[in-house]
């Protein structure tokens, strides 16, 4: 929410009155308000300036006069002006300047009708019941909009009439709701109540004929316009699939009989297709993932269809095309199931005779892809080659020169700069020499006080949340006291700065004359320029191809010496790595997975020198890394995409986040967690993923990737339909994080009705009213909620959370309900630094549970 209209919800939020406007509340016109800034926060223009200055002031008038609103004169005269301007945003917004196609926008409108309909005070009892069925008509809507085989771009021209009548009535709702709610003329026709009768009936006999051109284009429409979900699956995320569609239609789903059988068939049908691909072991052969894409996309459409609001009749019409895409895709794999040598082709609406062709000649090569069993363990970076640039820095650090200094190290993504300057760091040499040391990530959103608060720690035995509450100059000036004693030598490593922050930082470093020193690490020359023109600015050499088949061979045999037979070609493989120390630790991942003979070796360099080229080899290389990952650790990977940028992310939390996701294999006798971890050491071992700090039993207490691995991983992540790190709150959001955010009552409502949320992280929030009472039908589908540094009100019972299965608070001061051990799914509760009544209730909860016989529940208290 804009800080801007802070002040103007607190005031206008529980008015339910309005001068001039006797239907209209406070809440409806904030739903507008949030619906302008939205809007105009897509178009990227100013063509609103009107509208939203108009907001401003009405904000600041509230925020300088906190009297009756409405006994202020300025702000009735205000609000009257502004009213009057709102007219143009009750009808389908214009396509020009923004990037939401035709569809979206539509959605976007019908949606923000929707929500003044859910504004709408009881008092308006004379027209409830057709205010009722317009607004049912709306979902309705709104759902087919979503429907894949609708909102395909490429089918924008096949559906443009339907999509043309959908559009004048959405207007023509606009336009009464307008008129009805918030005309602030004295005389109005639509207050007549048979004028208002007529035009929710003719409202209601346009939607009737569009709802016949649905039926008409729903029988036409061809199974082949469904678009991929996403190309990034796995078994144990199809099984998460199938649990969600049960759970529906045990637990929700209210219909005809002839619809639930449907469902009951589907869901049947997809289970037997999952034990189909299982048994033909699709984990090992890449071949056939595509059955596993066309399988999940079909059950990603079941759960959109059953969880959308839509009428029998349209589930009549679209169940049984699912159930025909199911029979086109059972086919090929019931044959292939009797010719398990043949070739699998992905593109399951061709004939069976077409699939099966050639398959025999290829089952050598597929069997030769499959993965050796061992994975090789854990181990921390390997350094070789650039030993003379690392002694020739370390010399200058120690040099004899008494004033401070700062040495930058530039060069591309990759080179090894954070590599050296942890090698240079840790040497006994400098260890020795400085009195106080501190290493810290800059990052390319760089952020002073939190810089400040890691040198800090690194130096001194201070608590983060100790320094939290500090602002910036109390950090600076708490940092400088701690360097300035006389005599003190002090090295300060900046790793990864993208531009100039030293004359931000500066002042909080003395010069003491004792030799301290300054290194950066930045992928650009200028930096240590800027900082000083005494800057010594060393560029990062390339590895030669000796030392890039040296790393090679140390990290696919490690002692071991590499047969003769792939000298050669490994010689080759190094040479395309560009000299690029990143590139050799990954692909050297990939070689130590595969069976260690010349044929596989040739498959490698042979894609190596296909795809890579001068200007991108490392990022290239990178993907190639990535197709050769086994399925199930594809969404593990990628999913580090949605962490910031120079991120340490703690194991415990990370590996939850994939259960929760349902990326992991259910093992029986087996936590969950333990099964994570254990595809994490995985991802270690292939060179995608680094560890950060270890425990004190040599385990992986957090971890991180590569910024360029990160960049990676958004990359496939968009292409591939699998995750997008965006602004807004699209309908199909499955995990949400919010920070330092206010909130009120109503915006965790919209994010509660987000149909597919599975996980909720809110740190640092605050729910303005302190109380959530989650409404039925409101985050149905949560499995994983954390609530971190909040004060509010936790009353919720098993209906609210029917699928939670993990709950995290920290630093939470409010003793949770014991309605929460009723909820059928919930297996772990755990409390952080949390007030003493909430431990407290957690263990009265597990208790109680046992009890009842339930000793599945596992509550972890960390005071």
């Amino acid at each position: 929410m804009d800080l801007s209209m802070y002040h103007l919800t607190a005031a206008l939020q529980y008015e339910i009155f309005i001068p001039g406007m006797p239907y209209c509340s406070g809440d409806m016109i904030l739903t507008v308000c949030h619906y302008i800034i939205k809007l105009c926060s897509s178009r990227g223009d100013q063509q609103d300036d009107k509208v939203i200055t108009l907001l401003e002031k009405l904000s600041d008038t509230v925020e300088d006069d906190r009297t009756d609103l409405f006994e202020n004169r300025s702000f009735a005269i205000l609000l009257r002006s502004f009213v009057t301007e709102l007219k143009v945003f009750f009808k389908v917004p214009n396509s020009k300047g923004t990037t939401l196609n035709p569809i979206e926008l539509l959605a976007v409108f019908i949606d923000f009708l929707l929500e003044i309909y859910d504004g709408i005070r009881d008092g308006i009892s004379a027209y409830n019941d057709s205010f009722v069925s317009c607004q049912t008509e709306l979902k309705f809507l709104i759902t087919f909009l979503g429907d894949k085989p609708v909102s395909h771009p490429t089918s924008l021209d096949e559906n443009k009439n339907v999509l043309t009548d959908i559009e004048a009535v959405a207007n023509d709702v606009g336009s009464f709701l307008y008129s009805f709610f918030f005309n602030t003329a004295e005389k109005d026709w639509m207050r007549d109540d048979r004028s208002t009768d007529l035009a929710l009936a003719d409202i209601l006999g346009k939607v009737e004929q569009v709802k016949e051109n649905i039926k008409e284009q729903c029988i036409a429409a061809s199974w082949k316009m469904l678009t991929a979900k996403t190309s990034v699956v796995s078994l144990f995320l199809y099984d998460s699939l199938l649990d969600d569609l049960n759970v529906l239609m045990i637990q929700k789903y209210e219909t005809s009989i002839d619809v639930k059988d449907q469902i009951r068939t589907i869901h049947e049908e997809l289970k037997l297709l999952r034990f189909f691909l299982e048994d033909m072991e699709v984990q090992q052969h890449p071949e056939l993932e595509g059955f596993l894409i066309q399988t999940s996309n079909i059950a990603y459409e079941v759960l959109y269809i059953l969880t959308s609001y839509t009428h029998v009749w349209y589930l009549t019409l679209r169940l049984p095309q699912v159930m025909e895409k199911i029979k086109l895709i059972r086919m090929p794999l019931e044959k292939l199931k009797k010719y398990p040598t043949e070739q699998v082709s992905s593109q399951a609406e061709e004939p069976p005779e077409d699939i099966l062709a050639d398959f025999h000649a290829e089952a050598n090569r597929i069997e030769e892809l499959s993965l050796e069993a061992q994975t090789p363990s854990i181990e921390d970076n390997i350094f070789v080659g650039l030993d003379d640039e690392a002694n020739e820095i370390t010399e200058i650090l120690l040099g004899n020169q008494k004033e401070q200094q700062i040495i930058s190290i530039w060069g591309m993504p990759g080179l090894g700069k954070t590599t050296l300057a942890k090698k240079i760091y840790s040497d006994d040499r400098i260890v020795q020499y400085f009195h106080k040391r501190a290493s810290c990530v800059i990052s390319q959103t760089y952020d002073k006080k939190n810089t400040l608060i890691a040198i800090l720690m690194a130096m001194s035995n201070f608590e983060r949340d100790g320094l939290s509450e500090l602002d910036e100059d109390t950090l600076g000036g708490k940092l400088y006291q701690s360097l300035c004693g006389e005599g003190i030598r002090y090295l300060i490593i900046m790793d990864d700065i993208w531009e100039d922050v030293w004359s931000d930082l500066h002042r909080y470093f003395p010069e003491n004359q004792s030799g301290s020193r300054i290194l950066f690490t930045t992928r650009f020359q200028k930096i240590g320029f800027q900082a000083s023109d005494k800057s010594i600015v060393r560029n990062l050499r390339f590895l030669t191809v000796d030392e890039c088949w040296k790393l090679l061979q140390m990290k696919v045999f490690h002692d071991v010496a590499c047969p003769l037979e792939l000298v050669d070609i490994g010689m080759k493989i190094a040479r395309n790595c560009d000299g690029l120390p990143l590139a050799v630790v990954v692909i050297a991942a990939v070689l130590a997975n595969i069976k260690k003979n010349k044929t596989k070796w040739e498959e490698v360099a042979e894609s190596l020198s296909t795809h890579i080229s001068k200007d991108n080899s490392c990022m290239k290389i990178l993907e190639l890394s990535y197709n050769y990952l086994p399925m199930h650790l594809k969404p593990c990977f990628l999913y580090f995409g949605a962490f910031k940028e120079d991120t340490e992310i703690p194991v415990q939390k990370l590996t939850s986040l994939w259960v929760a996701e349902g990326f992991v294999e259910k093992v029986k006798q087996k936590n969950s967690n333990a099964v994570s971890y254990g595809y994490l050491t995985d991802l270690i071992s292939r060179g995608l993923v680094q560890v950060g700090k270890r425990k004190s039993d040599g385990g992986v207490k957090t971890c991180y990737v590569h910024d360029l691995v990160r960049e990676m991983c958004l990359t496939i992540a968009e292409k591939d339909n699998f995750m997008k790190v965006i602004q807004n709150l699209p309908l199909n959001l499955r995990k949400l994080t919010l920070t330092n955010f206010k909130l009120n009552s109503k915006e965790m409502k919209m994010i509660g009705e987000l149909p597919k949320l599975e996980v909720l992280k809110l740190e640092s929030a605050r729910i303005e009213d302190y109380k959530w009472n989650p409404n039925e039908d409101e985050f149905q589908q949560l499995r994983f909620l954390k609530l971190y540094s909040m004060r509010v009100e936790l009353n919720v019972s098993s209906d609210d959370f029917p699928r939670l299965e993990q709950l995290v608070l920290t630093r939470f001061d409010t003793a949770i309900p014991s309605s929460l051990g009723d909820i059928p799914t919930l297996v772990k509760i755990e409390i952080k630094w949390c007030a003493k009544e909430v431990e407290e209730s957690a263990s009265e909860i597990q208790e109680e549970q046992k009890e009842y016989g339930n000793e599945l529940l596992q509550v972890i208290i960390i005071s």
